[in-house]
């Protein structure tokens, strides 16, 4: 590539992307996260706990099944 080819891309290249005015949040980050961590620490929903039991009951009829279970954990 000569010394032309890469000034044109230099300059298609500063057209296409805009200049990064401020690189650093405004803001601290930190509470918005806490904030969603604690959001998603909800309870399992209602059919989680269905299919746990249906595990535990599958099981407890057909112990032969659990290393299996355990295999595919």
């Amino acid at each position: 590539m000569n010394t032309h080819d890469e000034d044109r891309t230099k300059k298609l290249l500063k057209q296409a992307l805009p200049p990064v005015a401020d690189a650093e949040p405004g803001h601290d980050l930190w509470p918005a996260v806490l904030r969603r961590v604690d959001a998603q620490r909800a309870a399992p929903p209602w059919f989680d706990w269905v299919l746990a039991s249906g595990l535990v009951t599958f099981a407890a009829f057909f112990p032969a099944s659990i290393p299996v279970f355990l295999y595919y954990l």
